[in-house]
């Protein structure tokens, strides 16, 4: 039995015993034998959960150090990917925090795993290659802890507030106020207008994205904590990558709609980068009574504000102190550009809060040991997918600019 399955009989048990002796204060021997039999067994489950602690705690030492509590939360944290990997590598099933989550996942969802469910939140196409080296008279040190990573997008849309919808598993329907009655001012017995309230509805239905990577047998084999961040940390970027795009922009084929492409949102003029253009951007947002704003562009884009004076002759530029107008502002290449002449930027200001990123599905993974060209080599090829999509609540609570000169 898993841990909390100990406890939970552990509790019953109690609670059986509690309930005899209040029933019965001075108990017969039938009572006593009763009582007897519960003592045995509470005190053989006790023993049961001190093996059970001592095991976890072994696991969490190995990976680490995590939490004991036993929230949603603290169990995705406690599932290892690289365990979850060796275990399909070696034909075996799962045990501890990842049997658990997968097993409550399929439950949520209603659909079993092709491969195995590990958490999106543990995740935020190429080879990982083996260490080969030449013989050395002095043995080569490996510095796990000095991986040198690659340089990276920054991702952006998660940070800014966006609303996320999980455990979902058919298509999502959310009912929208669209319009509503009308009232005025009329003479003395002179009839009211009428006007009926009318609705819209914002939908959302499951689309999918992965990859396929190559990895090292040895790599997998390996336990160190170093690797199994090496592997998160390269997974989760490859998929967090794809959800931020599709968030920022998408539209692409079988792409979820994302901000810059959804019917609606609000256009500005910044093809003469000047305040009083940004201010009358802005006020877009105020007019539409969106209540939060970020500025959101490239990075190229974050130079022109950086470079742009407010006014003539008057100290102060566009952005300041990583402000723009006193709203925070947030730059990534994962914002797009147009090609021209010159190449032009995209600038959003908008509330993140107002668009939303169903899952149907946290990450799932399947390994294959059997394909030829990695088969050959000892490798395996980790294939990892998510189905998710991407709504706006409220186009007009964004305010896109696509014509800032670069």
């Amino acid at each position: 039995m898993q841990l909390h399955q100990i406890r939970e009989a552990r509790a019953a048990k109690v609670s059986e015993a509690r309930s005899l002796l209040a029933s019965t204060p001075q108990l017969n021997a039938e009572g006593q034998a009763k009582f007897d039999k519960l003592k045995s067994e509470i005190t053989a489950l006790e023993a049961d959960e001190q093996r059970a602690v001592f095991v976890e705690d072994c696991e969490r030492r190995a990976l680490g150090g995590t939490p004991v509590h036993k929230s949603q939360s603290d169990m995705e944290g406690r599932v290892s990917v690289v365990e979850v990997m060796r275990a399909q590598m070696e034909g075996r099933s799962l045990s501890g925090a990842a049997a658990e989550f997968a097993q409550e996942s399929e439950r949520r969802t209603g659909r079993k795993a092709q491969g195995v469910f590990v958490p999106l939140a543990a995740l935020e196409s190429r080879a990982v290659n083996t260490t080969v080296t030449a013989p050395e008279i002095v043995p080569t040190i490996h510095r796990a802890d000095q991986y040198i990573e690659p340089f990276r997008n920054n991702l952006l849309a998660r940070r800014l507030g966006v609303r996320v919808l999980s455990g979902l598993s058919g298509n999502l329907s959310i009912p929208k106020y669209a319009t509503g009655g009308t009232t005025g001012w009329v003479a003395e017995n002179a009839a009211l207008p009428t006007g009926d309230m009318t609705f819209d509805s914002v939908t959302m239905a499951p689309k999918h994205a992965g990859g396929i990577q190559e990895m090292s047998r040895q790599l997998l084999q390996q336990s160190s904590p170093d690797v199994e961040a090496l592997v998160r940390n390269d997974l989760s970027f490859l998929l967090a990558q794809a959800i931020d795009s599709a968030l920022i922009k998408g539209g692409g084929t079988n792409e979820p709609t994302g901000v810059l492409s959804t019917v609606g949102v609000q256009t500005a003029n910044l093809a003469t980068l000047s305040w009083q253009n940004i201010l009358a951007m802005l006020q877009k947002l105020d007019i539409s009574n969106t209540s939060a704003a970020n500025i959101v562009a490239s990075t190229k884009v974050k130079a022109k504000l950086q470079g742009t004076l407010k006014a003539a002759g008057i100290a102060g530029y566009l952005m300041e102190n990583g402000r723009v107008a006193d709203l925070p502002a947030y730059f990534s290449n994962q914002v797009p550009e147009k090609t021209g002449t010159p190449n032009t930027g995209h600038l959003i200001a908008g509330d993140w809060s107002q668009a939303m990123l169903g899952i149907w599905s946290e990450i799932d993974l399947l390994v294959n040991p059997y394909s030829e060209t990695a088969y050959s080599k000892g490798n395996v090829l980790v294939r990892a997918m998510a189905t998710v999509d991407v709504a706006v609540r409220h186009a007009e609570s964004f305010v896109i600019a696509t014509d800032v000169a670069l």
